[in-house]
């Protein structure tokens, strides 16, 4: 099995490696974040947080142990993926605690905390077990049984706010769809890899789009049905969303025809339809959807929607200042769904532009990584690992601010969710993992794009 190297430099010229950029990059982050945890004390009591230097220096450990497990088994990788998670995680911290506040009766700032621990423990996990991203090829059939295992157990466990996309044992809950997310999008990766020449070029035309047969695209067209009618049945519209989005831009990205685009885009209006239609609990979001001030008309006061929009409004440009905003109003799901919602408030135009631009970086570095890959696997993974948050936030935003129907998704780093923290933790490992593929220098008498084996002795 065999495999083709990332892009090499010039003849007689190395990358620079920029761990010292990145280092530099994570102090910023996490004095960014301190800043932000004493402002909110400072605004809601008038006195610093008596456990600042401690969250300071718990936030900071985590960073340096991350980055050193970078700079010891992923030297090439991209300076800016880390950081950026180290940011979004830390921000995500403080919204949590400054909403706490509110709520003295549900603290979950601890709770993200010991998640967020987890999250970087299984990062630095996988930059140093997985010495090269071409060995999940071999897995594939493997990660698809067991991201399919993981969506149908939540079918057996009792439905939370009109959803069965938990798993409850005790005081300990996790959503396993946050983590096949992944799985299939290794899945998605190799199977279109392995096939890519067969879907682009083979079957017959209809409608100006080339279908390929049905023995290649069957398979990987039935575990997306599967995982989506699963899905379905959980009433998890948003992770459906997710996979359809996933499952078509991969299609694109490896066959290079815009049909698929244009396909995708036409079966999930369909699906919303008939689905907005016939299913009370998403037929409900729509309704408060296309009239999100119906119960004030009603006389029953606003809904988390029209809280949401109210919040956003009252933030302006620069917002109210940490800590100052009243986000609280939204409800339950004001440190999960509605997060974004208290980062408008508090942080205003300005500050959530902010927070949208690092998420498109994230992307952005996700993708350039994967264009300067020449094996067609790695390439479709980290377009995929890409694409998932990028989906998320288009969803999740879409949703707290009226654009789109809401979906009940986690907000990447930012809101409260155990599971959510730990995946996203993963997703940026594997593109480090990839990205330092990507800027590896060619091993000395190897012409750039050389046939190399998959294993890592080389390295």
């Amino acid at each position: 099995m065999t495999a083709t190297r990332a892009d090499a430099p010039p003849a007689g010229v190395r990358p620079h490696k920029r761990r010292g950029v990145e280092l530099s990059l994570l102090i910023g982050a996490v004095l960014i974040a301190v800043y932000g945890y004493v402002g909110v004390g400072l605004a809601r009591s008038g006195a610093v947080p008596p456990d600042a230097a401690a969250y300071g220096a718990g936030l900071g450990l985590l960073a340096l142990l991350a980055h050193l497990a970078v700079r010891c088994r992923a030297p090439y990788a991209d300076p800016l993926l880390l950081p950026i998670a180290v940011l979004l995680n830390g921000l995500g911290l403080v919204l949590i605690y400054r909403l706490d506040l509110e709520t003295p009766a549900d603290h979950a700032a601890p709770t993200q905390l010991v998640w967020s621990t987890l999250g970087v423990t299984l990062f630095i996990a996988v930059v140093v077990l997985l010495r090269d991203h071409r060995t999940l090829q071999g897995y594939a059939y493997v990660s698809v049984a067991a991201a399919l295992l993981l969506l149908l157990v939540p079918i057996f466990f009792p439905a939370v706010n009109g959803a069965k996309i938990w798993i409850r044992i005790g005081g300990f809950s996790f959503q396993p769809g946050e983590f096949a997310k992944i799985l299939l999008a290794v899945f998605f990766a190799a199977y279109l890899a392995a096939n890519r020449h067969a879907l682009a070029h083979t079957g017959r035309r209809v409608w100006g789009v080339q279908l390929p047969t049905g023995r290649v695209l069957g398979p990987i067209v039935a575990v997306w049905l599967v995982s989506v009618g699963v899905l379905v049945l959980e009433r998890d519209l948003g992770t459906s969303l997710l996979f359809f989005g996933l499952f078509v831009i991969l299609l694109y990205v490896a066959t290079g025809r815009t049909g698929w685009v244009a396909v995708g885009l036409l079966l999930a209006a369909a699906g919303a339809f008939v689905v907005g239609g016939l299913e009370p609990h998403v037929n409900s979001r729509v309704e408060d959807w296309l009239h999100p001030f119906a119960s004030i008309e009603a006389g029953r006061g606003p809904g988390q929607l029209a809280q949401s929009l109210f919040a956003f409004a009252a933030g302006g440009v620069l917002g109210t200042g940490l800590g100052l905003g009243d986000s609280v109003l939204i409800g339950f799901a004001a440190k999960s769904d509605f997060i974004l919602a208290t980062a408008g408030e508090e942080l205003g135009l300005a500050g959530l532009t902010a927070v949208f631009l690092l998420y498109a970086l994230l992307v952005a570095r996700g993708f350039a990584a994967g264009l300067a890959l020449r094996d067609p696997f790695g390439r479709l993974l980290a377009t995929g690992l890409a694409s998932i948050p990028a989906l998320q936030v288009f969803v999740i935003a879409g949703g707290v601010m009226g654009l789109i129907p809401l979906t009940g998704m986690a907000m990447p780093f930012l809101a409260q969710g155990g599971s959510s923290v730990v995946t996203n933790w993963i997703i940026v490992a594997l593109l480090i993992r990839v990205s330092d593929s990507a800027r590896f220098p060619e091993p000395e008498g190897v012409e750039p794009g050389a046939i190399l084996p998959v294993t890592s002795e080389a390295r």
